[in-house]
């Protein structure tokens, strides 16, 4: 065991256009690891390789949860609630899209309302409580656009998406679910960082798959099936960077490298042995030892 040197970890509070901006271009710097928007993880990008800095960005995503004909129904209703709304939706693991086999699509969406109108919102620490407050009013204000923007693109919205006034202060809302989505609207396009999710039907599994990858991002995917053959080609065809089968997409481990493909991710792995190999320096080292005495 060693003793953690005092100074070792900071923890410095500030906005990131002042400490953000001058950390990304701090000479003394060796190493970025960068959580956020694409945006902003691309002027880092910018920053860093001006001095070859060692950098690792995790940014947006919209990940998609497939649910096949075959599928436990109660069992992908529950992962698509956990999914979507655990953490407030605000997890940049959330399934925010719930792409469903049309020969399953009534009798699961039935599941998927039902489950979620019972949600439970409120205080975050207290009893029986599921999903707690939305992070700022700010926040809460870009949610609520996004459902007006979702009904006005001529999705229907099937419950929730509403402010509720509830006993104790906090930024809440209901969980909100979409249906009769399609794949190129921007509620399906764009990271909302919210408790709305937005169903979209597909006619086959390889529909089904061209839908999961049809957004800019690949962090996580996931997939209800009994199926080992459908469950093994979406975790090769789909671009992303962590694929659950018959698990919500919100859960990862930290012993196991996580991160994502395309506009999510850039440079290594966070977690595991890559978050290992991030904040350390490979050496390889030659030595002749020469002649024995």
């Amino acid at each position: 065991r060693q003793a953690i040197p005092k100074g070792l970890f900071n923890l410095v509070m500030g906005s990131g256009s002042t400490i953000g901006r001058e950390l990304a271009a701090n000479a003394d710097i060796q190493g970025l690891s960068f959580t956020g928007s694409g945006a902003v993880g691309s002027g880092i990008a910018a920053l860093a390789a001006a001095r070859f800095v060692k950098l690792q960005l995790e940014m947006g995503s919209k990940n998609p949860f497939v649910v096949m004909d075959d599928a436990d129904l109660d069992r992908a209703a529950d992962l698509a609630v956990n999914g979507a709304f655990g953490g407030t939706g605000q997890k940049c693991t959330a399934s925010s899209r719930l792409i469903v086999h049309r020969p399953i699509h009534d009798t699961f969406v039935e599941k998927l309302l039902a489950k979620t109108r019972a949600l439970k919102v409120g205080h975050a620490l207290a009893a029986g409580v599921q999903m707690g407050p939305v992070v700022s009013a700010e926040q809460l204000s870009a949610n609520l656009d996004y459902v007006t923007l979702g009904i006005s693109e001529g999705a229907e919205l099937a419950t929730g998406g509403e402010v509720l006034d509830l006993a104790h202060n906090g930024h809440y809302m209901a969980p909100a679910v979409f249906l009769n989505g399609r794949s190129r609207m921007r509620i399906n396009q764009e990271e909302m960082f919210a408790p709305i999710t937005c169903v979209i039907p597909a006619d086959d599994f390889d529909e089904a798959i061209f839908v999961a990858n049809d957004t800019p991002y690949g962090l996580t995917a996931g997939i209800a099936t009994r199926s080992l053959a459908r469950a093994t080609k979406f975790r090769h065809a789909s671009r992303s960077g962590c694929v659950m089968v018959n698990l919500a997409t919100a859960g990862t481990d930290y012993h196991v490298p996580f991160g994502g493909v395309r506009a999510s991710s850039y440079g290594p792995r966070e977690q595991g042995r890559a978050a290992v190999e991030f904040y350390t320096q490979v050496k390889t080292s030659y030595i002749h030892a020469g002649a024995a005495e």
